[in-house]
């Protein structure tokens, strides 16, 4: 079997401290892109091609190299011959994160051990499309079949929260889903939608948005009806990490200068960005908040696909930008006037990892262990060599016990494997520290880092 108890285990270490202190852990998942309303209503999949490849842009990145028609990826080509395409492509991605989570997938939710090629592809769609019949391979079903305790899912500031609700009031499901606050769209003051957004801000919430002073009430207004319904985090998506110094009035006038239908310059736009971005990092932290920021992609670099078939579909890629000043500063700002929250900053750009990591030691705070966090290895780094790169990155600048450890970063519900990839990886990095004499072989203590790495330092971290 490809996929074995000693997976990416490759010493007798590794292995002690995987099956003896990691693998029965429950997920903690404070990050992902799960539908709420997916979770509310328990949607039943008719096929592995709505459970598999539906929404996953790795795949279809995957499947675009290959050449593989667009009508088979995201268009009108039926389920079952999307999913035969894919099947073609999966023995290509040797090497890539792909080939390991697709027959972890397998093995962990469906029992296939076969690899998945053009000979096998028509048993694991049968095998598989009967068990999805079955009661325990709904949406609820999987994630508690996954050992999910938690769920962080990202939700834009328009949304009812609903389905939070919902979710919330239903005592027969035991997993907790909270949202997480995700406002870019009111950062990208000069992104075309931005006016049209601003618009229905102001209809949700009841308030009319014709300054800025209002635009930052109606703001707070949705982060007060997040709150109630549990949120503890917020989350930004920045292509580039900015900061030009400015003040109120002077935002306030750029501000109006968009709604008058003038595009800001780039100056202009970085003076907005970060008044607004440190007046949110304050009303977090008087909630108590957790802020997420995403550094680092090019959003939507194929204009004719973006066009097309819209964002999140397989046209972002990385960005690099200057980073450890406008970093530095904005901590910096929001720590002199005592309003820095719990802070995890992600870097899409592994060439800032050094960057990252050393930044967070600059404000850790008395009485709260890691509180500024180098969030896990992300998007185009949640491989095999990024994870390990993160992790050796933190520990030669930081302090890798304190890390809150990995994230789905997922629309899918079967992506809580790459939780059991983390470990596995962080146990074999573990275990050659230990061949290579750099650590000791002192099971307990290492064991109890990988425990609190994996699990414990995220509950603490998110007060759970």
């Amino acid at each position: 079997m490809f996929i074995h108890d000693d997976f990416l285990l490759q010493n007798k270490h590794a292995q002690e401290l995987y099956h003896g202190y990691a693998k029965m852990l429950p997920i903690i998942d404070y990050h992902c892109h799960l539908k709420a309303k997916e979770i509310a209503e328990d949607r039943r999949f008719h096929n592995m091609t709505e459970l598999w490849l539906e929404g996953d842009h790795y795949k279809w990145r995957a499947m675009r190299a290959l050449g593989i028609e667009e009508k088979y990826i995201t268009g009108d080509a039926t389920d079952i011959e999307k999913f035969q395409e894919w099947a073609k492509v999966v023995p290509h991605c040797i090497g890539n994160p792909l080939y390991h989570w697709t027959h972890l997938e397998l093995k962990r939710y469906f029992g296939v051990d076969d690899l998945l090629n053009e000979k096998t592809w028509k048993f694991v769609w049968d095998h598989c499309n009967k068990q999805l019949l079955e009661e325990e391979f709904s949406a609820r079903a999987l994630i508690l079949k996954s050992n999910v305790e938690w769920i962080g899912t990202t939700d834009d500031p328009l949304d009812n929260l609903v389905h939070h609700k919902k979710i919330n009031e239903d005592p027969s499901f035991s997993v907790k889903v909270i949202p997480s606050f995700r406002p870019d769209a009111v950062i990208e003051i000069n992104d075309g939608y931005f006016l049209e957004y601003v618009r229905k801000l102001g209809e949700v919430t009841g308030i009319p948005i014709e300054n800025y002073k209002q635009l930052l009430e109606a703001i707070e207004s949705r982060v007060h009806d997040f709150h109630e319904i549990g949120c503890q985090a917020a989350d930004h998506g920045l292509e580039s990490m900015t900061y030009v110094e400015s003040d109120f009035y002077e935002v306030s006038t750029l501000f109006q200068k968009r709604r008058d239908g003038f595009i800001l310059s780039h100056e202009e736009e970085q003076k907005y960005k970060t008044f607004t971005l440190h007046f949110l990092g304050c009303l977090y932290h008087s909630f108590g908040w957790i802020m997420q920021l995403h550094i680092g992609s090019v959003r939507n670099a194929n204009k004719k696909m973006f066009r097309k078939i819209g964002s999140n579909t397989g046209y972002d890629s990385i960005n690099d930008f200057f980073m450890a000043k406008p970093l530095n500063d904005f901590l910096n700002a929001l720590d002199e006037v005592d309003q820095l929250p719990k802070t995890i900053i992600y870097t899409l750009n592994p060439s800032y990892n050094y960057i990252v990591a050393s930044a967070i030691g600059n404000f850790q705070s008395e009485g709260i262990q890691g509180k500024i966090q180098f969030g896990a290895a992300w998007w185009f780094n949640d491989h095999r060599d990024g994870i390990v790169r993160h992790l050796k990155d933190l520990s030669n600048v930081g302090i890798l016990s304190t890390f809150i450890g990995m994230v789905t970063d997922s629309r899918s519900f079967l992506s809580y494997v790459r939780h059991e990839y983390f470990r596995r990886i962080l146990c074999n990095l573990f275990g050659s520290w230990i061949e290579e004499g750099i650590a000791p072989k002192d099971y307990d203590l290492l064991g109890e880092i990988v425990q609190n790495v994996c699990y414990f330092n995220a509950k603490k971290y998110f007060d759970h």
